[in-house]
């Protein structure tokens, strides 16, 4: 069950990279995080199908969206990316995956956009929140569950991911806001540890 630890890190470092970035300005632990985070994800696309559509998905709509723009973007991704080729490239389809792409485009345009945070409080919390791939992936894991029911039940093009993908996207993204919510906190630790190490040598 490596999935549920991959999922559970991959999510807290990548809070972390971010905030790094966006909260301190230091590059150097936001790379660090930034390439625990590439690794584990790469890792993770390589032994689970499911994930590798959801997280092919999000590389390729934060590239579309233009979201890739820091050092520690950059980095994340080319280990993720070089991980993947080392391990392995999944075999994966076309349908599910354009589907996670757009939903994570769609997540990406609207994350942090004032114009349409403004408009209606159900719009900020949508996509403060990334709604649109959670409910993608609900969904491709709804009509799982009933394929499983119904063997027969399939749309062209189309591979369904398990339930239990859903759950372990929901702790991905747990895991993304408790490191948002306990960062001061763990940024001051860090430089504690750091602190002390520098002391005693």
């Amino acid at each position: 069950m490596l999935e549920i630890p991959l999922y559970a890190l991959s999510g807290f470092f990548m809070k972390i990279s971010d905030d790094m970035h966006d909260k301190k300005n230091n590059m150097v632990l936001g790379t660090l995080a930034g390439i625990l985070c590439g690794f584990m994800l790469g890792y993770l696309v390589t032994i689970s199908i499911d994930a590798a559509y959801i997280f092919f998905g999000v590389f390729l709509g934060t590239f579309l969206s233009k979201k890739v723009n820091c050092i520690n973007h950059i980095v994340t991704a080319l280990i993720f990316v070089v991980i993947v080729f080392l391990l392995g490239f999944p075999a994966i389809g076309i349908g599910t995956l354009a589907i996670c792409t757009i939903a994570a485009y769609i997540d990406e345009i609207g994350n942090d956009n004032k114009r349409i945070y403004e408009k209606s409080r159900i719009l900020k919390i949508f996509f403060e929140y990334r709604f649109a791939l959670k409910t993608a992936i609900l969904i491709l894991a709804v009509l799982g569950v009933i394929q499983s029911f119904y063997p027969d039940f399939k749309i062209y093009g189309i591979y369904f991911l398990g339930i239990q993908t859903f759950l372990y996207f929901l702790l991905f993204e747990i895991s993304y806001e408790f490191a948002g919510l306990k960062f001061d906190a763990i940024y001051d630790k860090v430089y504690s540890v750091i602190g002390n190490l520098n002391k005693s040598s």
